[in-house]
């Protein structure tokens, strides 16, 4: 008989439910007044007694217990409300009614009505079997007839969440721009309503919809952490609230203020995954936890390798054609390359960014017998064959808009803001979603195309319906339809992979990696900038999803001059890529590359699957150690961008192995202790100068007996490269 508690169990009795993973226990109760109140998240020792819900104050200001699971406008409610609706009679704010429950299979729902309207919302909560992550979201009806009219919803947020009282929590999140994106910080978090949110229809550079809470001392391997993700990639708003009397909460979902959405009889809105996880030791195991998660729940296809890719945009921009397409393709074969990408520059009338988009067919001067050449001969080198494409946009200079002006987001009475000198097909009218789909399948069934790099470069601006009863939807039903396209290209085409993309990091989420394979991560590709920005990505999501290129030196966006071993050394924390003119590579060059190609795919099952552990030494030193699930295996790269004379550097300690295990460096052939390794720290021996780095593998030495030293070591300091 085992003592572990189902995952999932409501007591009617009492109201309460409780929700159990390995190391997390989540209660909620439903109050008196209908509305279910937050109880506990935090570890599972935590819960041996039941808190009782309680005002933070006792005042006529301050008569709310509990924090609401999803706050409705009314009552005495003066913080963030998650729900904001407004019946036909004027009337605003929903007044809830218990109405029943279900539980089972780690599901459960709570059923809610509104006293005097015809509103019903069921607040949904799902766990999984060896995971700590709480999956949230809600479903709103209107539960009436012609009769009531519609119902405007202003606000509907998936879940809002609750920390325990922190005497003074830490706010960690990120921040960017296009070429630095996924910028980590972590911020005292003000007594005040604190909100991170992209008004631009995409998930945007400049925020991302995570977030994390702690007291201010954890650190990458001690201390407890409150994180949640939002899988949207639209427009979204999380508003963190910290009141004054030390009670700290956050509300979130897709959209951003200003947006209405009209409930019509009989309609249900539902609202992405709003998902938490708890983690007792630290930001590194917060992370492990969601790479975990995305791996098992969200990835179409975890277990597949990503592959080496060669992307021709850096060598050629819009300078395309067959013979140079051609070209680049054979020497990328040459060093290992998996996959050959042909970037922009290669349909319509597409020598610049002013024109051609959306005219998805090849440019005769540059193609004269269409794509299938160029498809053929890379697949002949045994290399898979990728297409850029842009299907949200338009160029006002192509026969598309020409033929379909009406198809673009704009208000006809406004000027219509173009970017990039480009406009963006409103895919919420089913027939725009319909000739996408219709022209993405063609190309990838005349063309034989075997992985997509799906880009939009430009935000949502004079977004509207004129005349529509409606129009706010459009900011959903854009996002949605990108959704059902991927899905239908995928099941339509078995095998086809999708990279997402938006001028670089502009679109990562959980929405959108649950039918992509990869994301771009940044067009920055300098590998000093590179550091930081795949330090964030890698808050949340693992380093299979993560695109990182070796390109030229000097870097095309900083001026940076590099060396090529550095270059690849940081790139290969990720799923990496090939992306410089290699026409111009010294042939000292392309041998170096094809080594250290192949150098990765030996670590590639470690990197893009194995446990991740974030590391930072002295003297500016960082790295990353990817071990595998059984701590058989370990795979370090450890990068030093600068260098100070006179400050030698210190040996870096590899807290994730066994010290009871010894290894052995697969390079050198020399042993170490676990221990020594644990606590006293690897000896890098980085080259002297800037921007040094090396790569370092490790496997754990068997035992006299013929077993592995510990069943659950890490990997001993193996081949330095």
């Amino acid at each position: 008989m085992s003592d572990t508690p189902p995952a999932v169990s409501f007591d009617p009795a009492r109201g309460l439910a409780v929700l159990a993973t390995p190391r997390s226990r989540y209660a909620l109760r439903i109050g008196a007044d209908g509305s279910p109140r937050h109880l506990y998240w935090g570890a599972p020792e935590g819960f041996t007694e039941l808190p009782a819900p309680h005002s933070p104050a006792d005042s006529s200001f301050e008569s709310e217990a509990a924090a609401d699971e999803l706050a409705p406008q009314s009552g005495a409610r003066f913080g963030p409300a998650g729900l904001q609706v407004q019946f036909a009679d004027g009337v605003r704010g929903a007044q809830w009614r218990f109405t029943g429950h279900t539980a089972s299979g780690g599901e459960l729902r709570i059923g809610l009505a509104d006293r005097h309207y015809p509103l019903s919302a069921t607040l949904c909560y799902r766990v999984h079997p060896g995971s700590d992550v709480i999956e949230r979201w809600t479903e709103l009806t209107h539960t009436g007839g012609p009769e009531d009219g519609p119902i405007g919803v202003d606000r509907l947020d998936s879940a809002a969440w609750t920390a325990p009282r922190l005497a003074d929590p830490r706010l960690s999140h990120l921040v960017g721009g296009w070429n630095s994106e996924f910028q980590l910080r972590r911020d005292r978090l003000p007594v005040a309503e604190t909100v991170l949110t992209s008004r631009r229809g995409i998930t945007s550079h400049h925020a991302g919809p995570w977030l994390a809470l702690d007291d201010g001392t954890a650190t990458e391997e001690h201390g407890e952490v409150w994180s949640t993700a939002l899988a949207w990639s639209g427009s979204w708003r999380i508003t963190v609230h910290r009141d004054p009397v030390g009670r700290t909460t956050w509300t979130g979902g897709s959209g951003h203020e200003g947006l209405r959405r009209i409930l019509r009889p009989g309609e249900t809105l539902d609202t992405p995954v709003f998902a938490g996880l708890y983690s007792p030791a630290g930001f590194g195991a917060a992370s492990r936890g969601w790479h975990d998660h995305i791996r098992a729940r969200v990835l179409p296809e975890p277990d597949r390798d990503r592959p080496v890719l060669y992307n021709s945009w850096e060598a050629t921009g819009f300078e395309v054609d067959q013979a140079a397409q051609c070209r680049l393709a054979d020497l990328a074969a040459g060093l290992g390359a998996e996959l050959f990408v042909l970037d922009d520059g290669w349909f319509g009338a597409r020598t610049g960014d002013h024109a051609g988009l959306g005219d998805w067919t090849p440019r005769p001067a540059a193609f004269p017998h269409g794509l299938r050449p160029l498809a053929d001969h890379v697949h002949g080198l045994g290399m898979a064959f990728g297409l850029w494409v842009e299907p949200e946009m338009v160029n006002r200079d192509s026969d598309l808009y020409r033929t379909h002006p009406d198809w673009v987001l704009h208000a006809p009475t406004r000027d219509a803001t173009e970017l990039r000198n480009q406009l963006m097909l409103d895919l919420g009218r089913p027939e725009v979603e319909a000739w996408v789909h219709n022209t993405l399948d063609g190309l990838v069934t005349d063309n034989a195309v075997d992985w997509l790099k799906w880009d939009a470069n430009r935000p949502f601006t004079e977004a509207g319906r004129v005349g529509d009863p409606d129009p706010d939807r459009l900011w959903t039903d854009h996002t949605r339809a990108v959704y059902r396209i991927m899905d239908r290209l995928r099941a339509d085409h078995p095998g086809l992979r999708i990279e997402a993309c938006a001028g670089g990091g502009g679109r990562v989420d959980l929405g959108i990696l649950a039918r992509t394979d990869q994301a771009w991560t940044s067009d920055n590709t300098d590998p000093v900038d590179r550091i930081g920005i795949q330090h964030g990505f890698s808050q949340l999501f693992p380093a299979q999803t993560m695109a990182a290129w070796v390109t030229d030196s000097p870097n095309p966006a900083t001026g940076r001059a590099t060396p090529l071993r550095f270059r690849f050394h940081v790139a290969m924390a990720g799923a990496l890529g090939l992306g410089g003119d290699l026409t111009r590579w010294s042939a000292e060059e392309l041998t170096e590359a094809a080594e250290l190609v192949a150098r990765y795919q030996q670590i590639r099952p470690l990197i893009q699957r194995g446990h991740q552990h974030r590391l930072a030494g002295p003297g500016g030193v960082t790295a990353v150690h990817h071990a595998a699930h059984d701590g058989s295996e370990h795979a370090v790269l450890a990068w030093r961008p600068t260098t100070r004379f006179g400050h030698a550097g210190a040996p870096l300690p590899l807290p994730a192995l066994d010290g009871d295990a010894r290894y052995r460096d697969l390079d050198t052939g020399q042993e170490y202790s676990g221990a020594a390794l644990r606590h006293h720290g690897l000896d890098l021996r980085l080259p002297a100068g800037d921007h040094a780095s090396r790569l370092i593998r490790l496997t754990r030495v068997p035992r006299a007996d013929g077993g592995a030293t510990t069943p659950g070591a890490a990997t001993a300091p193996g081949g330095c490269s």
